[in-house]
């Protein structure tokens, strides 16, 4: 695997961590237990079965948690701490035969972009959820899985393309994100007024 596929890998399997881990880790490691895609020999136990298994399992949970509203919020505040280690772990494993400086380069940048993922997906879920409709929240579930399934296969298939789609999805999430912040505190402001009633 050339430096250009390894660093698309690294970046796609933290960013797709920050919104569904465990879509990424079965994916992946289906994909690559049937033969479609070649993962680094570090990541190759996502394929044992066991691993199948449980990140299989955990997927068809998440899949319904994060359609029900109000629930998803609570879902991704759990996962802010396991979403974002995890894409560090993955990243620096996907380069895990290189340099030592590149594996932790990938580890700390792995992190970065599961963090910018998850904070972008969880802060506009939870201003979505103010509404009282589910409609809504049902569309930006379904959203985020078909922009994880492009962007994995876009990682795996054409790297170049992953990485300039990545380069202008954190230039949109450094646009959104301080509108997610400001939006959220003005929610917490009227939560606080409510109550003080």
């Amino acid at each position: 695997m050339d430096m250009l596929q390894s660093a698309a890998l690294a970046a796609g399997l933290a960013w797709g961590s920050g919104i569904r881990l465990y879509a990424v880790l079965f994916l992946a490691g289906l994909m690559a237990r049937l033969g479609y895609v070649e993962l680094p020999p570090d990541l190759s136990l996502l394929t044992h079965p066991a691993v199948l298994g449980a990140s299989g399992f955990m997927l068809l949970v998440e899949f319904f948690a994060d359609k029900v509203p109000g629930f998803d919020t609570l879902w991704d505040t759990v996962h802010t701490f396991i979403r974002i280690p995890a894409g560090a772990l993955l990243a620096a494993l996907a380069l895990a035969d290189r340099d030592p400086a590149l594996i932790l380069a990938a580890a700390i940048l792995g992190g970065t972009l599961a963090s910018a993922a998850h904070l972008a997906k969880a802060g506009s879920r939870a201003l979505i959820n103010t509404s009282p409709e589910p409609f809504s929240n049902w569309a930006a579930s379904f959203s985020e899985e078909a922009l994880l399934l492009a962007g994995l296969w876009a990682a795996f298939a054409h790297p170049a393309v992953f990485l300039a789609g990545l380069a202008l999805f954190l230039v949109a999430a450094l646009w959104l994100l301080p509108k997610i912040w400001r939006g959220l505190g003005v929610l917490w402001r009227r939560l606080q007024a409510a109550l003080s009633r």
